[in-house]
Parts: structure tokens; sequence; C-alpha cells
């Protein structure tokens, strides 16, 4: 027994010294883990969402991005301020602007937005330009003080009260933007001719209305008109309940206008571009691992007839993907100006205070693989600058070129169809000679 006993006690021994050391190495780690405040629990979440999700992970070999890690926890944080900045701060190096920290009053903006509903503030939809940070206007909201100034896509924003919007940062300066109604903000603009101006802009409630429909009557066409502003929520159910009016009012085109249109919801971009596409690709994503997915629409479509779409700086991100689609697979002329060239996807996570994150985590390529990202897309036909200020408005001089356009489709495809149905009458007539054969008899006497 005692030369079994030995080795199996000192097994024991070794187990029970091993576990008591394993148990004093846990006891060495877990203080320090549950010494976490609620800040720096936020912060490593923060890093993890972006670590896991985050389109272009080599970036993270260049920026040390342990490292800030590590020293986003080593902050002093004993304010939300502190856990805010300490994030900020981390995310910069990325280099991505859409990759960013939304406070929770700019996250509840920006989903009532999602939900098509109102917003205080000027009024302007700004994006980050990728390769020098510089914030500019992708469009204006229609009926909004920005509007009204006069404001246009391309406008670089210098100053907003005296602050640098490339200091701040795309949210931090949409949040000065917006404020209480009947408060004011001071801004500094250069307009894409290069010339800056001093702007004081009251704030007031602002309508997103994102679907917009009405009839075009001429002396020869009825055709539709449907506006999308952006793509929120509703908007998918919105352009179906439009498209069915129009259809009952028997017109013979539509111009689709997705002229300041700077996104929202691809799902939404998606759902709309279903309604007039059959069986066709709409857009190609790339993700991480470079792999592609194709995303194809139904076979059935709420409207197949004539098209046109109007476009410009201002279309930008679920716009473009409907405008590429559109281009790519025959289905519509686009005129107008190049779009903004905003070819990212970004998802949004809610974090433990409330707060958003925003992650760019893919990239998109229009159905022929053209990436768009900072290029645009280019329209099949330029149209005469300047650009019409109030798209859809009385003095839209684009909206009666698409008109013209639509309409000369129209009157060509009427006379080929009557050409078409002559050539079979006389063709089917016996008692008659083939007079499409008569020349060709002519030219052999």
């Amino acid at each position: 027994m005692s030369s079994t006993s030995n080795p199996l006690t000192k097994a024991l021994k070794r187990i029970v010294i091993s576990l008591m050391s394993l148990g004093l190495f846990v006891l060495l780690i877990v203080p320090s883990a549950l010494a976490l405040n609620d800040g720096q629990q936020m912060i490593l979440e923060t890093w993890s969402l972006v670590n896991e999700g985050y389109l272009y992970p080599k970036q993270f070999d260049n920026i040390q991005w342990r490292k800030l890690r590590q020293k986003a926890l080593g902050r002093p944080i004993s304010t939300t301020e502190d856990v805010y900045s300490a994030i900020e701060r981390m995310l910069l190096p990325i280099g991505d602007p859409y990759t960013r920290l939304l406070r929770p009053d700019d996250y509840a903006a920006m989903k009532a937005s999602n939900l098509g509903s109102e917003i205080n503030g000027v009024g302007l939809q700004l994006g980050a330009r990728s390769n020098d940070g510089q914030i500019v206007v992708i469009a204006p909201l229609e009926g909004s003080p920005a509007a009204d100034a006069g404001i246009v896509s391309g406008t670089k924003v210098i100053l907003v009260n005296g602050e640098s919007p490339k200091s701040l940062g795309l949210e931090a300066t949409a949040a000065k933007l917006r404020g209480e109604i009947g408060s004011q903000v001071v801004v500094e603009i250069q307009n894409p001719d290069g010339e800056t101006e001093e702007l004081t802009l009251e704030r007031r409630s602002v309508d997103l209305r994102p679907v917009r429909t009405r009839r075009l009557r001429s002396e020869t066409h009825t055709l539709g008109y449907l506006r999308i502003t952006q793509f929120s929520e509703g908007v998918p159910q919105q352009v179906e309940e439009a498209l069915k009016e129009l259809s009952e009012k028997d017109v013979e085109g539509i111009v689709l206008d997705l002229r300041n249109n700077s996104g929202g919801l691809v799902s939404s971009g998606l759902a709309v571009a279903e309604a007039f596409l059959s069986n066709s690709p709409i857009v190609e994503t790339r993700n991480r691992e470079g792999i592609k997915d194709e995303i194809l629409a139904s076979e059935e479509t709420l409207y197949d007839g004539p098209l046109v779409t109007l476009v410009n700086g201002g279309t930008a991100s679920a716009s473009e993907i409907l405008a590429g689609a559109l281009q790519d697979n025959g289905r519509s002329l686009l005129i107008g100006s190049r779009t903004f060239g905003k070819g990212l996807i970004q998802s949004l996570s809610t974090l433990s205070d409330g707060s958003g994150l925003a992650v760019t985590v893919a990239g998109y390529l229009t159905p022929n693989g053209r990436d768009i990202q900072s290029l645009g897309i280019e329209p099949d036909r330029l149209l005469d600058q300047p650009e019409p200020i109030n798209p859809g408005g009385a003095e839209d001089r684009w909206l009666n070129d698409a008109e013209l356009l639509i309409g000369a489709n129209l009157d060509l495809q009427n006379i080929e169809q009557e050409s078409q149905s002559k050539v079979l009458e006389e063709s089917s007539n016996p008692n008659q000679e083939n007079e499409l054969a008569q020349p060709f008899k002519e030219s052999e006497a």
C-alpha cells in the first residue's frame, strides 16, 4: 500500500498546490477587473465593439490599437464627460469620421431622424471628408433655416459659434447646430465657389416629411413626381402608397428626385429599390474579411414604367445605392450632377449608459462593381449650373429638364409603336402587295 499511496499522495499534493497557485493568480487578477468603474467598463465595451466589427482591421496595427485601450483606461475617470472624452480620443486615430461615439442627446436625435419625425435645429445634413476631416454640407433640409439662408451642398462649415468643426468632429458639430426653438447659432461657411460668409441662423422645428409626390401635367403628357429626402423607417411604405396613388392617376412616367437625400437606413433604401427593379442586383456589400454579398431584388415590382432620376452632390449613402442600382441595370437615366460619394455602411449599437456607437462595418459596390467611396456617381447627363436651390419648386429648371427628357422618350416610344403596328397591319393583309418588298423589286429591275 505504501508504494501505491506515496505517488498518489504526491500527485494530490501537486494538484492542491497548483489549485492554490491558480487561486492566488485569480485573486491577483480579479480585484483589478472588479476595480473597473462603470466608465472604464464602457470604454472596454466600445473598444470590443470596434475591434470585432470595424471594416479595416489592418488599421489597428498602424495605430497600436491595444495600447490606445490601455491609455484610455489609464486616464482619470470620475465624470461622464471624462468617459466620453476618453472614448473619443481612443477612436480618433482610426481616422474614420463615421466610426464615432454618439452622446445620448445626439443618439436620440439620430434615432428620431430615422423614424422620420421632426428635429429642432437649423436643418443641415453634414458629412466629413475622408481625406482631410473637413465638415461639409451634404444637403440642407427642405424648408429649414439653412435652406432659407441659401446654404447649398458642398459648403464647408468653418466655425460654429466660434469653434472649429474639424476639432469638434462630426457629431459634436451637428449637436451644436441643434437646440431650442427660437435660439440662435452663428456659423461661418465657405460656399463651393470659395466665398466665405458669417450667418446667424435661428433654430426651429423642421418637418422631415421624407416622401413627397404630385402630378406633373403638360400639353402632351401626365407624369408623376416622387421626391425622397431621406431613407427613414417608414419610407418604403410611404413610397408604396405614393406609387399606388400615381398609378391610379394614370401617369405615363415618373421623375424620381433623390437630390439632397443624404441616406439614412440602408434597409429602407434597399426596400425602395425593390419597388423599381425586378430580379436584378441592387448592391454588393463587402465585409472585413473581403467577402462579397450580392443583394438581389425580388421578381415583383411596384412600378415598371418609364423613369428618370435626379441626383446631385447631396445624394449620398443609401440614396447612392438606389441611384447606382437604377443606372447599372439600365432602369433609369440619372441626370443632374455627381453624387456625394459615401460608400460605407455603419452599424449602430446602444452602449450601457444610453449613448450610441456607430462603427463602419461594410463597404458597398454598385451592381457593376463600382466603388463610389469619395468618388460619387457620375450621372448619364450633367445639367446646367447653377443648381436650383429649391428642388421641386416652381423655379426648378432641373425638374423641367427631367420632364422634357421623359416626355421626349415617351414621344419616341409612341412613334416606334405606331410604326411597328403599321408594319404588322400591312404585312398581315394578303390582298395588298407587301410595300416593304417593293423597293427591293425596283432596285433589282
